[in-house]
Order: C-alpha cells, then sequence, then structure tokens
C-alpha cells in the first residue's frame, strides 16, 4: 500500500525532468538585435549573410554575433547605440529585396536551442508597441461590387441590344427592355454569363427586372475584400521593420494589427493608410536600358523602372491596365506543370489587354507594383507631410498568345513565387476602405514595468501559499509546496513548448492556477485527517485520502476547465490569453498536485511503520 512501482516513479521524474529542461530558457535574458529577412519571395542566404557581415565590418560597427537562421539573418549587439546605427547602416546599403527590422533575441545556449528550447513570446502589453483594431467598410465592397457588375452587365446584354436602358439604385440593378422577347433572351444572358446575378423578389415588371448580388456572391465579395486588406496591410508593415507583426481578422468585418517594438503611431498609420495599385506596361524591346542609363536621356514614350534587387528596364509609358481592373488572381499550374498566376480582369481592362496582346504578340510584358507613401517629418520645428512613391518590377513576362479578360502570367521559379505573386496582385486591386476604431501605445518601459508587477504578483502569491501549506500542514504542507513549485515551472515549460504569446491576462490566469492547484493538495490532506480520526491505520488513511478526494477534485477541475474553453472559444485578444494560461494550469495542476504529490509522499510513507502523520 501507498507505494509506486519504479518504473511509475522514474516516468514521472523523466516528465519532470524534460518539463524543467523546456522551461529553462525563460531564465536567460534577451540581446538587442536586427533581423533582416527577405522581402516577398526572396531568401535570405549565406551569401547575403557573409555581404552584411562585410558592411558592418567595413563601417566600424562592434556586433556579438551574426548567424543565419530560418532564412533571416540576425546580429546580436552588446548596446542599443550600435543597434540603431547599424539598422541606418543597413538599410541604406541593401536594397528592396531585404526588410531590416529591430528584434530581442533570446540569449539561449547552443546545446538548448538544438534541443528545440525556446523562452515564450511575449505580448504587445508585456513587450511595448502598437495595437490598431481596424474596421472594413462592408457597405463600400456592396457598392464596389454593385458597380463592377454594372459594367459586366452592360457588356453582357450589349452584344445582342438586348436592353433599352440599365439604372442603378442602392444595391440594385434595373434593366428595361423593348419587348418581352428580349427580356426573356436577356433572362438567359444573365443566367448564364453572370449566375451571381439573380432577380429580386418583387422588383419584376412587365419590361423590366430588377436584379441584386446574390447572397452566396455578396459573402465571398466580403471575404475577399478582408482578405486582400490583410495582405495589402502584411505587405504595408515590412515597410516599418517590425520583426513580429500580429495581423489578423477578428470577426466578419475588422483586422487586429499589433507592431512590437513601434512607438511612432503617426508612421504607423501613413503607413497603414497609403494607396497601392499594380500597372501593367509594355517592355522597350527596341531600346537599351544600360544606354539610356549611361547617356542619360531615356528614349521618347519609355521610362525605366527597377526590379526590387535594383535590375533596370525600359519600360513604355503607356499603361495597359491596372490593379483597378483586377476582378481575381490565383495561383496555379499551367499546361505544362509550371507555376503561373490567373488573372481575371473587368470588361474595360479585358478589351484593353485584348487590343494590346493582339498587337504586341511575343513582346513581353511587365507587371508594376506602385505604392504611394506620406511620411510625416520635422523642418524647423514644424511637421511636414512629404510624399513619396515606390515603383518597383515584380514580374516581367512574354506574351505567348493573344488573351483579354483571362490570362496567366508564366515565367515564375517557384509555386511559391506564383502564390506570392497572386496575392501582391490582389493586394494591389481595389479593396474596401479601413476606419482605425481603436488605438493603443505601449511603450518599452510601460511594458516592462508590467512584467516586473506581474512576476511580484505570481511570487507574492506563490510566496503566501507556500508559508500557508508549510504552517498548516507541516511535511505534507512542505510536499505540498514542492508539488506547488513543479506546477508553476509545468506551466511555464508547456507556454513555452507550444510558443503561446504571454499577456497580462495570461499572468492573471497563472496566479488564479497557483490558488486553485493547492486547493486539490487541501482536498487530499484534510481528508486524510478525517480518514485518521476514524481509523488507527495511518497507511489506509493516506491511501483512502488521496482515491476519496480524487473525485471531488476532478468535478472542481473540469467545470472550471468547461469555462476556459469557453472563454476560449468565444473571447477576443486578452480573453483568450487568460484562458489558455488557465487551461493549462488547471491539466497540469491535477498531474503535480495528485500524481507527483503521492509519489513523494510514498517515498516518505509508503511501506513504513508509522505511528503518526506531520500533517
Amino acid at each position: 500500500m501507498n507505494h509506486y512501482a519504479a518504473w511509475k516513479n522514474l516516468l514521472i521524474v523523466f516528465f519532470l525532468f524534460i518539463l524543467g529542461l523546456y522551461a529553462l530558457p525563460n531564465l536567460y535574458g534577451s540581446d538587442l538585435a536586427i533581423q533582416i529577412s527577405g522581402s516577398g519571395n526572396y531568401d535570405v542566404s549565406q551569401r547575403d549573410l557573409d555581404k552584411i557581415n562585410g558592411t558592418l565590418s567595413d563601417n566600424g560597427v562592434n556586433f556579438k554575433s551574426i548567424s543565419l537562421e530560418d532564412k533571416n539573418v540576425l546580429v546580436r549587439f552588446n548596446d542599443s547605440q550600435s543597434q540603431l546605427s547599424s539598422k541606418a547602416i543597413l538599410k541604406d546599403s541593401l536594397t528592396r529585396n531585404y526588410v531590416v527590422a529591430l528584434n530581442l533575441a533570446p540569449s539561449i545556449p547552443q546545446w538548448l536551442t538544438n534541443l528545440g528550447g525556446k523562452a515564450m513570446s511575449l505580448g504587445l502589453d508585456l513587450r511595448g508597441g502598437v495595437h490598431f483594431l481596424l474596421e472594413v467598410d462592408m457597405n463600400a465592397v456592396t457598392t464596389m461590387a454593385v458597380d463592377r457588375y454594372y459594367n459586366e452587365l452592360r457588356a453582357a446584354l450589349r452584344k445582342d441590344k438586348l436592353y433599352k436602358k440599365i439604372r442603378k439604385e442602392d444595391n440594385l440593378l434595373f434593366v428595361s427592355f423593348k419587348s418581352e422577347a428580349l427580356k426573356n433572351e436577356a433572362k438567359k444572358v444573365i443566367k448564364e454569363d453572370l449566375p451571381d446575378l439573380v432577380i429580386a423578389e418583387g422588383s419584376e415588371q412587365e419590361l423590366e427586372i430588377g436584379l441584386e448580388i446574390s447572397a452566396a456572391a455578396q459573402a465571398d465579395a466580403k471575404n475577399g475584400a478582408l482578405k486582400q486588406n490583410i495582405t495589402t496591410l502584411r505587405n504595408r508593415v515590412n515597410e516599418l521593420g517590425v520583426a513580429e507583426p500580429i495581423i489578423q481578422q477578428q470577426g466578419t468585418e475588422r483586422i487586429v494589427v499589433q507592431l512590437p517594438g513601434v512607438q511612432d503611431t503617426a508612421r504607423a498609420k501613413e503607413i497603414l493608410g497609403a494607396v497601392a495599385t499594380i500597372e501593367f506596361r509594355l517592355v522597350d524591346e527596341k531600346n537599351d536600358v544600360q544606354t539610356a542609363i549611361q547617356s542619360g536621356k531615356t528614349p521618347t514614350g519609355s521610362k525605366i523602372y527597377k526590379f526590387k534587387d535594383g535590375r533596370p528596364l525600359l519600360l513604355k509609358s503607356n499603361v495597359i491596365t491596372t490593379g483597378e481592373n483586377i476582378v481575381d488572381a490565383s495561383s496555379s499550374m499551367d499546361e505544362n506543370n509550371q507555376p503561373s498566376v490567373s488573372i481575371v480582369l473587368d470588361s474595360s481592362g479585358g478589351r484593353s489587354m485584348l487590343d494590346t496582346t493582339k498587337e504586341f504578340l511575343g513582346y513581353r510584358m511587365a507587371v508594376v507594383f506602385i505604392e504611394n507613401q506620406v511620411e510625416t517629418v520635422m523642418e524647423d520645428g514644424v511637421a511636414v507631410k512629404k510624399r513619396s512613391k515606390t515603383q518597383d518590377i515584380i514580374n516581367a513576362a512574354t506574351i505567348q498568345g493573344t488573351f483579354s479578360n483571362r490570362f496567366q502570367i508564366t515565367g515564375l521559379d517557384s509555386a511559391r513565387e506564383a502564390t506570392n505573386l497572386a496575392l501582391l496582385l490582389r493586394a494591389g486591386s481595389l479593396s474596401a476602405p479601413v476606419e482605425i476604431i481603436e488605438e493603443r501605445t505601449i511603450g518599452p518601459s510601460l511594458g516592462a514595468d508590467n512584467i516586473q508587477k506581474g512576476l511580484i504578483s505570481v511570487l507574492v502569491g506563490f510566496g503566501l501559499v507556500l508559508i500557508f501549506m508549510a504552517w498548516r500542514y507541516r511535511v505534507f504542507g512542505l510536499v505540498a509546496n514542492l508539488a506547488l513549485t513543479l506546477n508553476l515551472v509545468t506551466i511555464i515549460s508547456i507556454l513555452s513548448l507550444i510558443q503561446a504569446t504571454l499577456t497580462l491576462p495570461g499572468i492573471a490566469g497563472i496566479v488564479l492556477t497557483v490558488g486553485m492547484a493547492v486547493d486539490a493538495n487541501v482536498l487530499i490532506f484534510e481528508r486524510i485527517k478525517e480518514e485518521m480520526r476514524s481509523s488507527k491505520n495511518i497507511q489506509k488513511a493516506i491511501s483512502s485520502g488521496y482515491e476519496k478526494a480524487l473525485l471531488t477534485i476532478a468535478d472542481a477541475n473540469i467545470t472550471t476547465l468547461i469555462a476556459s474553453i469557453v472563454l476560449f472559444s468565444f473571447g477576443t485578444g486578452p480573453i483568450k490569453g487568460f484562458a489558455v494560461t488557465l487551461t493549462i494550469g488547471i491539466i497540469t495542476s491535477m498531474f503535480t498536485a495528485i500524481i507527483v504529490s503521492r509519489a513523494i509522499i510514498n517515498l516518505i510513507y509508503g511501506g513504513k511503520k508509522v505511528e503518526e502523520l506531520a500533517i
């Protein structure tokens, strides 16, 4: 009785050792660092590391170390001055193929990193930064969809001159006809060519029909606009040089943007509100770009553009079509099983593309990404807004056939490049307006203060519980304290393993778990006392105490676990953080308070003739 088999004890020790090992990374601090990553589909390689190392060495910058980690170059520094000066040097020397971002890099030993050890991620309230909550104007999405279908409806019915007049009223399209026969013919055309348009209930008159966008098509349009805005925002955030931004959907109409380490709210808002678009232009095949650069004279009707890596190319001044004409873009594989991007244009863009491809078959066509930015700078103590325009070639491919509103861009290096290009094209097309409805800035000093106060709250609560348990239950109380300490280590270990983000509400969940974890031991110890009063057999009292208290402990923890799961399922942001730590704490407390404490008690009292218990 009160004896675990040796393999059970070894298994418990093994689990505790592993959990303790993966909690270790949190004891090490963080180094000031700069993270250099690839922009778009560019991957940073060893050659880039050597180039960055050489640039910093040539400028006399002292750095702690430089390494290539997960396709990112990480440069560690001993002081903030070296970090900030290095960022300015690298931004000036590197091309737009790179994103240079300030970062904090955990200083975990290599042997522990090789084992997969990682420190917990810190939330915005602990690390500092900017939080935005943006709301997408879904009414504008519907309006834009109606405008697009208005043009497509006119184009579809114009072929056979089926309609008399088309007008827009709110979110409805009304089409009038000269005869019933033309009306019936138009219905067939609409059903075949524009299946997303349906006849609105109660709108059909003798020689007129009212059309509305189907509910499914409206939902797709709204969801597509939300996804496009998220992609656009993610691309723009790269310009801020943020190492670990969080950009995610919240509900059906909102987007959360969290930028750790960013304190310039005005700058962040300007970047998020920048206007971007796409242009299709023909490549100037008759003139040489190097000759134009050396002579300083650009041929008439052409202009010099550059790829992100700095390669120049001569493009025609005339624009074939722009991103406003893109209805959809998706990555796929062509007939030769090579990566490609399928483009869908509206009717006006399709006509322009058809005319161009007929005339310039075999020529190259380039896709240019254009972004207008606004930056506030101080001049003579006055804030002045300066506007700039970035124009980068993201693709240049040969026109292999005549096409109009549907075509493919081929000649891409990989499926990943095709996926990124499709996202970029969609992001550059007309997306729904967004409004910042919530804005919070948390300074780094405030974040550090939050960490300090959170740590104090955990330690104070933990310490008071330890003192009470040692005073109230003596040896058993010390065992409970050891189990409680192991429970805290276990929680930290699991948070590190799953890379959950620790926030202030998460710390509150840990503090609550400390109280709940010791509650299980209190129930067990009080039950042992009851058994000792009714029976003189000490060993039986210990065994009955654990067994009879188990059901009560399980009921209490399961009900709390259900509430925690509900909080996680329906809550957002801080509530989820609280629910995560509480859920983990409930599960680990069951393990440490029942199994681990029982194993320790068994080692102390199991199989021995004991006259009394120190409880």
